[in-house]
């Protein structure tokens, strides 16, 4: 089963309600925050929901590795954190266009792993 990368673009301001209980769900709960879930259909529905709010699409193994190298954390029990902290991109980006228009919103399929290593 492939996996998804989510990274959340935009902030929670003038957000409705549902969308930010979609995040919260998601792990999604700051800017620049980026998770991998398994490619799922309620995973995939939730993705739809919050779809003009996030960058996504399907990461490799080299980039999810360099992901965790880079910036994974671990907890107290020793186990991998469920999200990763990234910085804002490298040569900046179109926050609110999507990705049709020229900007970083949507659906990336293969381009999140170029979007991910400006971001580590």
């Amino acid at each position: 089963m492939s996996k998804i990368a989510i990274i959340r673009i935009k902030g929670k301001i003038g957000i409705k309600k549902e969308i930010i209980d979609t995040l919260d769900r998601l792990r999604l709960r700051k800017k620049y925050a980026c998770v991998v879930i398994e490619d799922t259909k309620e995973n995939i529905g939730m993705i739809k929901r919050v779809h003009s709010f996030v960058a996504y699409g399907n990461i490799d193994d080299e980039t999810y590795k360099e992901l965790v190298n880079k910036r994974g954390k671990k907890d107290i029990s020793g186990k991998l954190k469920p999200f990763f902290r990234l910085h804002p991109p490298r040569k900046g980006i179109k926050a609110k266009l999507h990705v049709e228009e020229g900007g970083v919103l949507g659906n990336h399929k293969e381009k999140i792993n170029d979007l991910i290593r400006r971001m580590l």
